[in-house]
C-alpha cells in the first residue's frame, strides 16, 4: 500500500541518507593525511619539474632573441619561483579537498570494519557490516560477512569450549 504522507515518508528517506553520510571526513586521521601528503608532495615535484623546464626553455630563447634577452635573463632566476608559488597556491587547496574526498571512500569502511571487529571481539553481534554506496573495499566487507557467518554457524553448533579428549586408553575387545 501506497504512503499517504509523502512528507513523512520523504522526511524519512532524508534521515536514512544523513545517517548513511559521515559527517566527520577525517574518520582515519593518519592514514588520510599520510596519502593527501604524498599528493601534495607528488604534485610539488611535478610543479618543481614544469618550472625549471620553462626556465630552461626560456634561457635557450633568449640567446636568440633580437632584443631584451639579457632583462629576460635577469628575471629569469625568479621565474621558477613565482611558478611554484602561484601554481601550488591555488592547486593546493584543490588537492588537498579531492583527497580528503577520495581518502574518505577507504579510510571509512576501514574504519566501519574496525567497529565492527571491534564489537565482534567484545562478544556482541553487530549484524552483516554495511558500507555506503560507492565506498571502497565493498568486497572484502562481502568477505569478512562470509567469515563471520560460518563463525556464527560455529558458535550455534558448539556453544560451550570444545570436549576435553578422554584420557583413558579405550579398551579392545579381545
Amino acid at each position: 500500500m501506497r504512503d499517504r504522507n509523502p512528507v513523512l515518508r520523504d522526511g524519512a528517506m532524508m534521515n536514512q541518507k544523513r545517517k548513511e553520510r559521515r559527517s566527520i571526513k577525517l574518520v582515519k586521521p593518519r592514514l588520510q593525511l599520510r596519502l593527501i601528503g604524498i599528493f601534495v608532495g607528488l604534485s610539488a615535484l611535478g610543479f618543481l619539474l614544469q618550472a625549471l623546464h620553462v626556465a630552461l626553455r626560456l634561457s635557450e630563447l633568449s640567446g636568440t632573441m633580437p632584443e631584451g634577452g639579457s632583462h629576460l635573463m635577469a628575471v629569469l632566476p625568479e621565474l621558477p619561483i613565482e611558478i611554484l608559488v602561484f601554481s601550488f597556491g591555488m592547486i593546493l587547496p584543490l588537492i588537498t579537498a579531492v583527497g580528503i574526498f577520495i581518502t574518505h571512500r577507504i579510510a571509512g569502511p576501514v574504519y566501519r570494519f574496525e567497529q565492527h571487529l571491534g564489537q565482534v571481539a567484545r562478544g556482541e553481534d553487530p549484524g552483516p557490516c554495511r558500507l555506503r554506496r560507492g565506498d571502497e573495499l565493498q568486497d572484502l566487507c562481502e568477505v569478512l560477512n562470509q567469515a563471520l557467518e560460518v563463525w556464527r554457524r560455529g558458535q550455534a553448533i558448539a556453544p560451550g569450549p570444545p570436549a576435553a579428549a578422554d584420557p583413558t586408553p579405550a579398551k579392545r575387545a579381545g
